[in-house]
């Protein structure tokens, strides 16, 4: 045998169920040269074939699912179907983020997460949005700062690539419409996941918009300080921040950032896997807003997968 051989041997392998979708074709661009990681595709004729993909499945060590809800679900059942020889699984949609049995994949929410994604089997990737959300909240939550029933409010925009396929080809095709607020029935999709990672026992508010701009997102969160318990200043909250993320590679808090900026544009980070946290706050005003900026594309959804792909494989 090789060496070549040898080490080829040693590779864990993967599966990206539905690589064509933007998020897959993300994930294989942020896995390509990777060391210990080798990536299998399905014939395209029979990526929709049970059996096939079923096979597949059993071929792998992991399987990351890029797939709407529905298809998600359908993945899991076919592999849980194969009992001890079912792959370690990563679920990019939406369909299993607050489901039973499933550890949520934002390694730096707590400070016991990466080591709760590392020992699990089924890890539910973030949403993009909730990501930024989640990662100005719960360490406030956590702190005593925010009481878990505060009316929370959570404005956001993102570029496009979010939208899916249709959205994509309408701003792609110059049809859509430059900026729209969207999610008007306050239902969105990613509420739940952001008010039980948040650690929120009333339901917040969230409104999410999209420009016309392929991809970077802001995550802005105001707060009143004088009604949270023992009015807190923007540097409170801030050293709250930075206590939780002391030691991240990829999460930074900004440091009093309304000394040098007046402004905050969405795509500083793209093509990263990075997310920063500013307080711009007056406490002479007694207000304070916090944003979370992030490549919507990278640590808000095929970075965090890569995150998570490493951990589950024991390779970080």
């Amino acid at each position: 045998m090789t060496a070549v051989t040898s080490q080829m041997a040693k590779d864990a392998t993967i599966f990206i169920d539905g690589e064509a979708g933007t998020t897959g074709l993300e994930i294989r661009e942020r896995l390509a040269g990777a060391t210990g990681l080798a990536v299998k595709s399905i014939d395209p004729a029979h990526r929709k074939d049970k059996a096939a993909r079923t096979e597949m499945m059993r071929s792998v060590d992991l399987v990351v699912l890029c797939l709407p809800d529905d298809a998600a679900r359908e993945a899991v059942a076919n592999a849980d179907e194969l009992g001890p020889n079912a792959p370690k699984i990563i679920d990019a949609s939406t369909a299993h983020r607050v489901a039973p049995g499933w550890v949520y994949g934002f390694s730096e929410m707590t400070p016991t997460q990466a080591d709760d994604i590392r020992h699990a089997t089924r890890v539910a990737n973030p949403g993009c949005y909730p990501t930024g959300a989640i990662a100005l909240i719960r360490p406030l939550v956590d702190a005593g700062i925010l009481p878990a029933d505060y009316p929370v409010t959570v404005n956001a925009v993102s570029g496009y690539s979010g939208g899916g396929r249709s959205m994509i080809e309408a701003y792609d095709a110059g049809t859509a419409p430059s900026f729209e607020l969207y999610g008007l029935g306050l239902e969105h999709k990613h509420v739940p996941e952001l008010q039980k990672y948040a650690r929120l026992t009333r339901r917040p508010i969230f409104v999410p918009s999209v420009a016309a701009y392929y991809k970077g997102m802001l995550v802005s969160v105001p707060l009143h300080l004088d009604t949270l318990p023992g009015s807190p200043s923007p540097q409170d909250i801030e050293a709250a921040l930075r206590e939780r993320y002391q030691g991240s590679d990829l999460v930074r808090v900004v440091a009093e950032p309304t000394a040098h900026l007046v402004r905050l544009e969405a795509e500083a980070l793209n093509d990263t896997d990075k997310l920063e946290l500013f307080v711009f706050g007056k406490p002479e005003l007694n207000q304070a807003v916090l944003i979370a900026r992030l490549d919507n594309l990278g640590k808000g959804a095929a970075g965090a997968a890569v995150q998570n792909i490493k951990l589950m494989l024991g390779l970080s």
